[in-house]
């Protein structure tokens, strides 16, 4: 039983490298054009600011393996840093999601109302609040430290899940209302990130969820379901590497064979942001 334990491990700890390294390769192309070469629009900066989370997460995925792989030793260190990177995507997709539905639903208010430069300061603002939201109750609960403080670390961890399951709600709901709004309610055509807003809440329903479940109920887990640690990781990875397919898939047009660039200009790019509720945006608000 032990000798079936540890290859299931090693294969799952194996696979899950793999599509992390798939995932640096895809999220990093995705991160060179869209960063050096395409045209951004309001909506585009979240998907680039999204896409480097998800480049930062398997980056220190990768790195963290390997060092465990070679040291044989495991630090509640490495999954917290990593978890920074998975918090700060996961805050990311959420106000993209909200920004995306509330511009779908309440067109003419939103674009009169939106301030300048939007989504560049969220999404500074949400790399500058992530850290020290995941390392406030890891501190807490003794995971950068020896010694837990036991009634710190349980306010801090509640208000940290109650944060992460905020977050996870704001995006599934935001996606759902965009889902039916479109589909119901709308004479517009679908707006241009329709498709990567669903692809990513599908993904984040699917495997997202698991990784904070195991965030929030790590220990309980790692004694009753130790299993549950390495499979929640995998999904986290397929999450952080699969958007960049639907990036790719929303761009491509069937039955014709073009450059990247332009696939992901396609998909990704505009000079005036035809999003917001089929009215014209320009660079300037960004």
């Amino acid at each position: 039983m032990f000798g079936l334990w540890t290859t299931f491990t090693s294969v799952v700890f194996y696979v899950t490298l793999a599509v992390s390294l798939g995932g640096l390769v895809g999220n990093g192309l995705v991160l060179w054009h869209l960063g050096f070469h395409i045209k951004k629009g309001p909506f585009s900066v979240y998907v680039l600011h999204l896409t480097a989370a998800d480049f930062l997460f398997l980056c220190c995925h990768v790195a963290f393996s390997i060092v465990q792989a070679a040291l044989g030793s495991q630090n509640t260190l490495y999954f917290v840093i990593t978890f920074i990177a998975f918090a700060t995507g996961l805050w990311l997709l959420a106000s993209f999601s909200l920004e995306l539905c509330l511009s779908e639903v309440f067109p003419t208010c939103y674009q009169g109302c939106r301030p300048r430069h939007t989504s560049g300061i969220v999404c500074g603002l949400i790399w500058a609040l992530s850290p020290p939201a995941v390392l406030l109750p890891a501190h807490a609960c003794g995971q950068l430290r020896a010694g837990a403080r036991p009634v710190a670390c349980l306010r801090y961890h509640a208000a940290n899940i109650t944060w992460l399951l905020a977050l996870a709600c704001v995006a599934c709901v935001a996606g759902l209302v965009l889902l039916v709004w479109v589909a119901c309610c709308s004479q517009r055509p679908r707006p241009k990130f329709y498709s990567i807003v669903l692809g990513s809440v599908l993904l984040l329903i699917v495997c997202s969820l698991p990784y904070v479940l195991y965030w929030s109920l790590r220990p309980l887990l790692n004694f009753l379901l130790p299993i549950f640690a390495p499979l929640a990781t995998l999904l986290a990875c397929v999450q952080a590497s699969s958007k960049t397919l639907i990036y790719f898939t929303s761009g491509r047009q069937p039955g014709k064979r073009e450059p990247m660039r332009a696939v992901l200009q396609r998909a990704l790019g505009d000079g005036a942001q035809h999003g917001i509720g089929g009215l014209s945006l320009p660079m300037s608000v960004i």
